[in-house]
């Protein structure tokens, strides 16, 4: 893996992942891509569907306004770049059994 800056919590040096900013399953295979930490790339997808990821956070700077992914970046920020949190899937996307 690369190491660099994360574009949405912008922490660095970390080992960064390559995210489509509409997923792939929503037709972005070959759109554009973002590099983000584990925990930022994780946190997105635990929080947002991929259609609600393809049509109302498909930049950087939607998922960035979020208030769920605000309250969690000025977190992530004070965390040292080598963290590597837990992560937990939002409530609203758990699976009912």
């Amino acid at each position: 893996m690369e190491k660099g800056t994360c574009e949405l919590c912008r922490r660095e040096p970390v080992e960064l992942t390559v995210h489509h900013l509409i997923p792939k399953e929503e037709g972005g295979r070959f759109s554009e891509t973002a590099n983000l930490c584990a925990p930022c790339h994780k946190q997105i997808h635990f929080l947002y569907t991929n259609s609600e990821l393809a049509s109302l956070y498909s930049t950087i700077e939607k998922l960035r306004d979020t208030p769920e992914l605000k309250k969690f970046l000025k977190w992530l920020r004070k965390q040292p770049a080598s963290a590597l949190p837990r992560m937990k899937k939002s409530n609203r996307l758990k699976r009912r059994r």
